[in-house]
């Protein structure tokens, strides 16, 4: 029984063209492990060096959010462990991230409107958004510089989907998916 319920969410993850998955705490140790798994999948499949990159970065940077911002959170032995979801797959010519965690009711209208601002942009937009945000932008309360969402929506080959789920609690539960093209 135990076996073919294992082996039953395989082939379901397969089917829907999943190539890496994994939910759960999350750390910057497991960021560096499972990115180097990541990068040797993705040049096993002969992916082009640019979607490598694309593909790569958009992982990162979706993780990183895990990290720094989920609500879900535990402190073992003196180190903060975020929980979260990413998924990795194939459809359509086109490999696809997924991620998604539980966020803050007073998070979601603010990270709402700076994703619907950035599904509105063009990539000269984006670019300059970018520049920009490294340039004079403040440390996020996460501690990053704030270019997470915009690095995101300019590896995506088409407008970055989101959506959020409210729960129970008042909290929220984020996705996020970013699609990207391969090199042609």
């Amino acid at each position: 029984m135990l076996a073919q319920r294992i082996y039953d969410l395989r082939a379901d993850l397969r089917d829907r063209g999943v190539i890496f998955a994994y939910s759960g705490y999350v750390t910057d140790d497991i960021l560096g492990g499972v990115g180097q798994a990541l990068r040797r999948k993705l040049a096993s499949d002969e992916a082009g060096r640019r979607t490598i990159r694309s593909v790569f970065a958009v992982f990162v940077e979706q993780m990183q959010n895990v990290i720094r911002y989920s609500d879900e959170r535990l402190d073992a032995a003196g180190e903060t462990l975020s929980y979260g979801i990413l998924v990795i797959g194939r459809d359509a010519g086109s490999y696809v991230v997924h991620s998604g965690n539980v966020v803050s009711a007073q998070d979601v209208a603010p990270l709402r409107a700076r994703l619907e601002d950035l599904r509105g942009m063009d990539d000269t937009a984006l670019k300059s958004a970018y520049k920009t945000q490294l340039r004079d932008g403040h440390a996020t309360v996460g501690g990053g510089a704030g270019v997470g969402l915009i690095e995101i929506a300019r590896r995506s080959s088409a407008p970055v989907e989101f959506d959020f789920l409210r729960m129970e609690d008042g909290r929220s539960f984020f996705a996020i998916e970013a699609r990207i093209g391969e090199d042609t």
